[in-house]
This record gives structure tokens, sequence and C-alpha cells, in this order.
């Protein structure tokens, strides 16, 4: 079993801390995607709630941060917040600095490209600065009990749009 990757700030100080799970589902992809996200509180009370949407013309990519932004925004206080899953695309734009690199060449890529789902990476980084935000990476589809939960609750909204197309 691989060990999940943890990219760890310096945690704010009374905080109340949040697990958010999130995962995003598209198919085909583009087509009707779907988010789904868990919120944990633990220790108090392991308070939980399930959050879920869903878009028509979508792609995976919006969806997986989509999730998150609604995760992040579904939020009624500052917090410490770890944000777990299973995109890689998602994480590494936080922790390997691409994010960074995207805004000082103005929002192009390093092929002078404009970024894609620019409006959804402004929207998290305007979410995040009354957080302290952690990332972490799982691997999807595998042990993660909550991760799965998110891939059922973004497929089952993606299904769910679709029965009313």
């Amino acid at each position: 079993m691989n060990e999940p990757e943890t990219d760890k700030p310096q945690e704010p100080a009374g905080q109340p801390e949040v697990l958010l799970y999130c995962d995003g589902a598209c198919s085909p992809n583009p087509g009707n995607g779907g988010w789904g996200v868990v919120l944990i509180a633990p220790g108090h009370g392991d308070h939980r709630r399930e959050l879920s949407g869903a878009a028509p013309d979508s792609t995976n990519n919006r969806m997986e941060l989509t999730a998150a932004l609604e995760g992040l925004c579904a939020l009624r206080r500052p917090s410490h917040v770890r944000i777990i899953t299973d995109s890689e695309y998602l994480k590494k734009a936080f922790t390997d600095g691409w994010l960074d690199n995207w805004q000082r060449k103005g929002w192009k890529t390093a092929n002078k490209k404009p970024v894609k789902n620019q409006d959804l990476w402004r929207a998290l980084l305007d979410a995040m600065t009354s957080h302290g935000v952690e990332w972490e990476w799982v691997k999807g589809h595998a042990e993660d009990e909550e991760n799965n939960r998110c891939d059922e609750l973004a497929v089952q909204a993606r299904l769910d749009l679709r029965a009313t197309q």
C-alpha cells in the first residue's frame, strides 16, 4: 500500500480542523459531470456532511476543481482544512508551484497557451484565503473509504443529471 502524499503548511492557531474529501466524475469526458464532497470535523463528534452536484458539458478536471471549491465554500468559518483528493492535477497545481507559474506568466502554460479552468482556479484561490489548507493525494478507486464515497456521490449526481435531460 502506498503512503499518501501530503504537503503540510503551518497550522493556523485556533482554527477548527476539517477533512475535505473531494472527487469529480465525467462520462464521457467531456460530457455530463458530477462532483462529490465529504466534510468531516474530527474531534467534534466527527460531524459529517456530504455534498454533490452536477454540470452538463463539463470535464473531469472541472468537476475535480468544482468539488474542492464547493467543499471550501460550504465551510461556515475559517478552518484548518486538509483537502484529500485523488486528482494529482488539483493537488500538484498547489503543491508543485503550477499556480504560481501560471499567475506569473499571465495565466499561460509553459507552452504559452491559456490555462484551462482559469475561472475555477481563481475561485479556489479566493476561497482558500480564509483557511489554512494542506493537500493530500490518495489513490483513486482504492482503499480510501471516504474517497470512494465521494466518487459514488459524483457518479450519482452525474447520473441524476442525465436522467433529467
